[in-house]
């Protein structure tokens, strides 16, 4: 059995949960898209050396089918708009429910995955789905359901948003449709050519998502350029692209449940961090835990059956 898919597998949860922590920890004032576009940018120019100084790379780049090249673009678009929800969602809700909610995925990746690459779907995995919606009800609204009942006045949501978290699930939206499309195209094209082109494209859309929104695109805190290229480097090198490099040897299910460790890393450093310090609501905690176990069981992987 070869151990290096999963080995690189957890260590891109360990790089990924660093990922909401210098988000947070660059300016208030910054605009979020902004972050998005260098997290992106940064990331491309690491990868494209490995791409310019090796032949038998590029000659693969260019042979890459025209239907496979679409679909690795539309993937680039996906994770643009993945970038684009949670970041903001990141300057609205607490860390621990952004990546929570964003993390919930597996709910998505699970029953399209049926469809698309035959992975059977269980009563479990059926239990997990519910029992995650069910979280995200809690999580979402239980707050808000809280004040109404007990008549509460003033700024409720000061630290977990309805807009905030509903933006971290169109993230979590995004990412599942970005691992599934990965899961896919991953079989034909090599990781560096794949993460090249995939990140091209997202830079590409995010810059313009940043002219529509007239976010700015340069003349950021130098403090912030330093801590989204720290980001690009552990999230972007070690996390998405050791998390794409291992979906060519393991299920996408299973890949999914594994990206439960990023919510329960993030919240921990968001916590014990004392520039962040951000204690966790009792809705995010209850509503977490149910979310964390339905993503468990959602990726249980089925027994096999003869076709």
């Amino acid at each position: 059995m070869n151990n290096k898919p999963y080995i690189a597998l957890v260590i891109s949860i360990i790089s990924v949960s660093f990922a909401a922590i210098f988000i947070v920890s660059c300016d208030p004032k910054t605009h979020p898209l902004s972050i998005a576009l260098y997290r992106l940018l940064f990331t491309t120019l690491l990868i494209l050396p490995f791409v310019i100084f090796r032949q038998k790379t590029r000659n693969e780049l260019v042979k890459i089918p025209l239907k496979t090249l679409l679909i690795m673009c539309a993937i680039g678009v996906i994770l643009a708009l993945h970038f684009a929800f949670w970041i903001t969602s990141l300057q609205l809700t607490s860390v621990a429910s952004s990546v929570i909610l964003v993390t919930a995925h597996p709910v998505i990746v699970a029953p399209i995955s049926y469809y698309l690459l035959k992975e059977r779907l269980s009563l479990l995995n059926i239990l997990g789905i519910i029992l995650s919606v069910f979280g995200v009800i809690v999580l979402v609204y239980g707050k808000t359901a809280l004040s109404f009942f007990i008549a509460l006045k003033g700024d409720i949501l000061a630290t977990d948003s309805i807009e905030g978290n509903i933006l971290a699930m169109l993230g979590g939206v995004a990412a599942g449709l970005y691992i599934l499309g990965g899961r896919k195209i991953r079989k034909k094209v090599t990781i560096t050519n794949y993460a090249l082109v995939v990140y091209t494209i997202a830079t590409i859309t995010i810059l313009i998502i940043c002219l529509f929104f007239n976010a700015p695109i340069y003349n950021l805190n130098p403090k912030d350029y330093q801590l989204i290229f720290l980001m690009a480097i552990t999230a972007g090198i070690f996390g998405h692209t050791l998390y794409n490099w291992s979906l060519e040897y393991i299920r996408a299910s299973l890949a999914s449940v594994m990206l439960l460790g990023e919510p329960i890393g993030s919240s921990i450093l968001a916590f014990a961090l004392p520039w962040i310090h951000q204690v966790p609501s009792n809705f995010t905690i209850i509503g977490g835990c149910i979310i964390l176990i339905g993503i468990f069981f959602t990726s249980k992987n089925p027994e096999k059956t003869n076709p």
